[in-house]
């Protein structure tokens, strides 16, 4: 039974890791994250069932430990923007160092391993032929994307120092409006491909088995034709079910506006060879019904009209 360590395993596609993970049941699995009331609630109902490490990945004893013990290293861990973009400091301390403990480690220990990076299809940048990205496209990054910045070089230093790992540039994640956090800092008229948490989480636990055909390789994971909007036309649909937040707000008033979004010419690569895609952009929007019917959610979707307004006024812009 292959062992399988995911490292930021409370998180948005952390969650569907575990989960389709423990569906195959093959694996031994251990989640290694930072111990908060929020991370301790959502691995709780896991408990029984995979081995729950707390604890950061900047830790070597800890690192060490674990690499040395595992077939396979599931790195999602990271700060996301906006903050990554507003806290360089922490975003280079976790994403950068931590990332080069485990690189080392698992160079150090137990060079077998095999390690699938969470890149981000943000290290593009801004991008005069959007709908034409592939992962031979020349990053234009502006200086306040710490976070693109800081995936890049992990990027580097994990193919200097490893034999044996893929990178997956993930495009813009969908989850759960209401308990998970949203990524605000794009601009409206962005046309974008995103992609499910579902579809996400199902592409690493896929690529286990796909190791000969996608070793030392990289590869941008969105979701196809199918999910392909504009940022503007998925927000309205957001703001008219779930409505508004401070979470929006914050990031809507302070962040850099520094993801561009963009089509992944190259984007099939990967689902010809792990068929991980199965939803669509409308199915996601149907799972987010739910709070249409939810009377704490009638305020936020009032104080949201404006923001519908306007978006709705620029989805119609060409």
């Amino acid at each position: 039974m292959k062992k399988v360590l995911v490292t930021g395993a409370g998180g948005t596609v952390g969650l569907q890791v575990i989960r389709f993970l423990l569906s195959e049941g093959k694996y031994e699995i251990t989640a290694l994250e930072l111990k908060t009331k929020h991370v301790y609630k959502r691995l709780k109902p896991f408990r029984k069932r995979i081995n729950i490490v707390y604890g950061d990945i900047n830790d070597s004893a800890i690192i060490d430990a674990l690499i040395k013990d595992h077939d396979v290293v599931i790195h999602l861990a990271g700060v996301l923007p906006p903050l990554a973009n507003v806290r360089e400091d922490l975003c280079k301390e976790i994403d950068l160092n931590g990332t080069k403990q485990i690189v080392d480690s698992i160079s150090d220990y137990n060079p077998d391993c095999f390690l699938l990076y969470s890149s981000s299809t943000s290290v593009y940048g801004k991008q005069e032929k959007y709908e034409n990205i592939t992962t031979s496209t020349k990053p234009n990054l502006d200086e306040y994307d710490y976070f693109s910045k800081y995936k890049l070089e992990c990027e580097k230093y994990i193919k200097d120092n490893l034999k044996n790992y893929s990178i997956f540039r993930l495009s813009y994640i969908l989850g759960d409006p209401g308990p998970e956090s949203l990524i605000y800092n794009i601009t409206p008229d962005s046309k974008c491909e995103l992609l499910s948490s579902e579809d996400a989480g199902y592409a690493f636990v896929c690529a286990i088995d796909f190791k000969k055909q996608i070793n030392k390789k990289t590869f941008n994971v969105a979701g196809g034709e199918k999910f392909r909007t504009k940022y503007c036309d998925y927000l309205v649909y957001l703001f008219q079910t779930y409505g508004i937040s401070l979470k929006f707000l914050s990031a809507y008033l302070f962040a850099e506006k520094n993801y561009y979004g963009g089509f992944y010419e190259d984007g099939d690569k990967l689902d010809e060879i792990l068929h991980f895609r199965s939803k669509n952009l409308d199915v996601y929007y149907n799972t987010l019904t739910k709070y249409k019917y939810k009377a704490t959610r009638v305020l936020p979707r009032f104080f949201a009209l404006p923001f519908v307004a306007f978006y709705s006024k620029k989805s119609k812009k060409k």
